[in-house]
C-alpha cells in the first residue's frame, strides 16, 4: 500500500491524529506526512475534516431529512447542473447521484420538520428540472460515518452456572 493510501486509511477513522503519531505509525518523517497531506488537500483528495456529534445529547434541536429527487437531466451536462443548483443551498448537507427510482439523494438539515418541509416545497420542488420528490425524516441515528451512536442495550440476564 502506498503512503497516500496508508495516510487516508488512518485519518479516515481519526482525523485528529497528530502528525507526529501518524509519522511514527507509518515509519516516515513528519515532513513527508505533512507534504503528502497538503498535496492531497490541494488535489481535493482530502475534501475536509469533520466532527461527528450526537445532537440528541445537546439542547440544540435539529431535523435531518433524506430527500429523493427525480429530475430531468440537462442536455450536455446530465445531472451535474441540477445537482450543483441543489448543493448550493446552505440547508443542503450532501447531494448524491443514485440508482433506482430516483436520481438524486439530498440530505438536509433544518431546525424543525416544518422548516425542512418548507425547503422542499418552496425551493427544491420549484426547480424546473425537478419532476418529483420524496422526503424521509431521520428519526434516530444508530450508526453514522462508521461510528455507533446508539448505546447498545446491556444484557440484563443473570449468569447461571451449573
Amino acid at each position: 500500500m502506498e503512503l497516500r493510501e496508508k495516510i487516508l486509511s488512518l485519518i479516515e477513522t481519526n482525523s485528529r491524529i497528530d502528525l507526529k503519531d501518524l509519522a511514527v505509525t507509518l515509519g516516515v518523517t513528519e515532513a513527508e506526512v505533512a507534504n503528502e497531506m497538503a498535496a492531497m488537500e490541494e488535489e481535493r483528495v482530502i475534501c475536509g475534516y469533520h466532527t461527528l456529534i450526537d445532537w440528541e445529547k445537546t439542547s440544540i434541536e435539529k431535523v435531518n431529512a433524506l430527500i429523493e429527487v427525480r429530475v430531468t437531466p440537462q442536455r450536455g451536462r446530465g445531472f451535474d447542473s441540477v445537482a450543483e443548483r441543489i448543493y448550493n443551498y446552505p440547508e443542503v448537507s450532501a447531494v448524491y447521484l443514485i440508482s433506482g427510482g430516483y436520481d438524486l439523494l439530498v440530505t438536509l438539515e433544518g431546525k424543525t420538520l416544518r422548516e425542512a418541509a418548507q425547503f422542499v416545497s418552496d425551493k427544491l420542488s420549484t426547480l424546473d428540472s425537478v419532476l418529483s420528490t420524496k422526503t424521509n425524516f431521520i428519526l434516530k441515528k444508530y450508526k453514522d460515518h462508521g461510528t455507533v451512536i446508539a448505546k447498545p442495550k446491556e444484557d440484563e440476564r443473570m449468569l447461571v452456572s451449573l
